[in-house]
């Protein structure tokens, strides 16, 4: 192992930790609203879906919107990746990410549908919002890479013991790479290999 600032750093990116909540928050929020609305519950089915619309909006918007300033300042100071950087394929960040928060969906999964008892398919709705606002941060995190022709990593020490928080207290700064680095585009979705001629 190198010295000092040299030492081996794991690497991962900001864009897949965020993103990696995304399909599981929605598929578990669908399949609890379309349970849900199977009970009548005290409100009435109207009502609830209703409210549930509202809340998946106020989900998807307090998601997708919390914290950018603290990304922007962080993505404006990331440092250059060096060469005894080790870059996380995007696998097993995702990995790393669902494996810790299992049983933290699975709980939200299980409130979803025991709610529906009251307002009915509203506690889906709400998971499925923010499902979609980790969708649209990711995007958006996508869009500040492309401007500034760099993607964003952060250490994996830095990160929470389940693998989420990349713009926690625990994290200092992020470190950038080209635009080419690593096995996820921009925005943390998989890298579409170039069709062969």
């Amino acid at each position: 192992m190198a010295r000092g600032d040299r030492r081996v750093q794991g690497l991962a990116r900001v864009a897949v930790v965020v993103r990696a909540g995304a399909a599981p928050l929605w598929w578990a929020g669908v399949f609890a609203a379309g349970i849900g609305v199977l009970v009548p519950g005290v409100t009435g089915r109207r009502i609830g879906v209703m409210a549930g619309a509202a809340l998946f909006v106020v989900a998807v918007a307090v998601v997708a919107l919390s914290r950018r300033k603290r990304y922007t300042a962080l993505a404006r100071a990331a440092s250059r990746a060096g060469r005894h950087d080790v870059l996380q394929d995007r696998g097993v960040t995702v990995r790393v990410w669902r494996r810790g928060h299992r049983w933290w969906l699975l709980l939200a999964f299980a409130a979803a549908l025991g709610s529906a008892f009251a307002v009915p398919a509203a506690g889906g709705m709400l998971l499925a919002g923010c499902g979609t606002g980790l969708r649209l941060k990711a995007a958006w995190l996508g869009r500040l890479e492309r401007a500034e022709d760099a993607l964003l990593w952060v250490r994996v020490d830095w990160l929470a013991g389940n693998g989420g928080r990349p713009a926690g207290k625990a994290v200092k700064a992020y470190r950038s790479t080209g635009i080419a680095a690593g096995d996820a585009a921009p925005g943390g979705a998989r890298r579409r290999t170039a069709a062969l001629v």
